[in-house]
């Protein structure tokens, strides 16, 4: 990655995991905890697509698993967060613009039902339980209300802070061009105004041609 988004992506994971662990973890809401750093990973997955998105998940999880106060082992959730973010990149469009908030909302619950069962899966492995006390069902259901719920406040303005590092000729112009389309969608009456301004031309260039022709009869 480039310079200047790595360190954007340094401030942005760092900023989540202290405000997750400090506010969020601290609310003692039922079930889980909502993931802030998750759907910092996939704003970011989403604008520098799969390659970066693994590599900002990774970075991110290994911070979470040594961060206090962590009581699992170091790796697990790096490895979560790299698959999340590695396939969260694969949904990028080649602009860095996602159209519809279908597939970023999708992509939100997939990531936090995949984060909690990989987790789990992972934990089961090494031999951590835990997971089965509080109940796999419940862990399931409120992380993908509480990061859903979360989301539409935070996934948008990651993505909009990570376009600025994007150097691409081609969004500005496709951007203008989406504007443009949703004017005309919208019945503004630009298109109308156009044809408009189109048939007077036409009018006028007929009405000179037809002057041309009578002042050709008159010189006759």
């Amino acid at each position: 990655m480039r310079l200047n988004r790595t360190l954007l992506s340094i401030v942005l994971v760092v900023v989540a995991l202290v405000v997750q662990v400090s506010v969020l973890a601290r609310l003692q809401l039922p079930g889980a905890v909502p993931d802030l750093l998750l759907l910092v990973v996939l704003g970011l997955a989403f604008v520098y697509g799969h390659v970066s998105g693994a590599l900002i998940g990774f970075g991110a999880g290994l911070l979470a698993d040594l961060a206090p106060p962590a009581d699992h082992a170091a790796g697990r959730y790096a490895l979560v967060l790299c698959v999340i973010g590695y396939l969260a990149g694969l949904v990028k469009p080649e602009n860095g613009q996602l159209k519809s908030a279908f597939v970023p909302m999708a992509a939100v619950v997939a990531a936090a039902i995949g984060s909690t069962l990989l987790y789990a899966l992972v934990g089961a492995l090494v031999g951590d339980t835990a997971a089965r006390h509080v109940g796999l069902g419940s862990l399931l259901f409120t992380a993908a209300v509480y990061d859903l719920l979360l989301a539409p406040f935070v996934v948008p303005l990651i993505m909009a802070i990570a376009r600025r590092t994007v150097n691409d000729p081609f969004a500005d112009s496709s951007s203008g061009g989406d504007v443009a389309a949703g004017w005309l969608a919208s019945g503004t009456g630009l298109r109308i105004a156009d044809q408009r301004g189109g048939l007077r031309v036409r009018a006028a260039r007929s009405r000179a041609a037809r002057v041309g022709r009578t002042k050709g009869v008159k010189r006759l």
